[in-house]
């Protein structure tokens, strides 16, 4: 099914917006002027933590970052919590990977990524469209309960945090960029962009991110 938008997120060759947030480890701020002129990265944009998908793919793209910093490039991910409710979570799933907090999901915003209109069409879609993102189910099952599959998987405990972002950022999508050194968005990967809602919770793999990563040096 398409997928009714208001946004068109930033294509490949255009400039990478700016951007100011709180550092997450709570050593200042990070933003594209840290990484412009300097190095290449790989900017990941995640909803709040109450996303069991987010969860996942930040873990796995923590796993993913040395070799991306072997390539010569750099990896930020921006999770859409406020800072201490992120500190709190890392806290006790420390994490490699350099993060920045933006509750109010002003980078999403700045960088085009799409939040759905929640017509009627797009709701029956959430019952009908099965999904098993990486394969971590027993069977493909409905967005929704595949999500809070995923959650029990985890074990994992929504706090009043979590449900404060979820009622204000559903049903936000997320994006990566990859962007050089110029500040030129070189390659975007929208989830839901290719395959509708069938592509909820799916996250570019890690030869995906690499290859886009080592493209930046032919």
């Amino acid at each position: 099914m398409n997928i009714t938008q208001i946004s068109q997120p930033v294509s490949p060759g255009n400039p990478a917006p700016d951007f100011v947030l709180p550092a997450v480890d709570g050593s200042g701020t990070v933003s594209l002027a840290d990484y412009r002129g300097r190095t290449p990265f790989f900017l990941a944009l995640f909803i709040g933590l109450w996303c069991p998908f987010c969860r996942r793919a930040i873990a796995q793209i923590a796993a993913s970052e040395p070799e991306l910093k072997s390539a010569g490039v750099e990896t930020l991910g921006v999770v859409a919590t406020p800072p201490d409710n992120a500190q709190l979570y890392f806290r006790y799933r420390p994490t490699r990977l350099r993060l920045a907090a933006d509750p109010e999901l002003s980078t999403h915003q700045a960088y085009g990524v799409p939040k759905p209109i929640p017509t009627p069409e797009f709701l029956r879609g959430l019952e009908t469209t099965l999904i098993n993102p990486d394969g971590l189910l027993a069977e493909p099952l409905p967005v929704s309960q595949a999500a809070e599959a995923i959650g029990r998987l985890d074990g994992y405990q929504e706090n009043e945090i979590d449900q404060i972002d979820m009622e204000r950022q559903w049903p936000q999508l997320k994006g990566q960029f990859l962007i050089d050194r110029d500040g030129i968005v070189r390659w975007a990967n929208i989830e839901c962009a290719a395959d509708g809602l069938a592509g909820v919770g799916r996250f570019p793999s890690a030869d995906e991110i690499l290859a886009a990563a080592r493209s930046l040096a032919d």
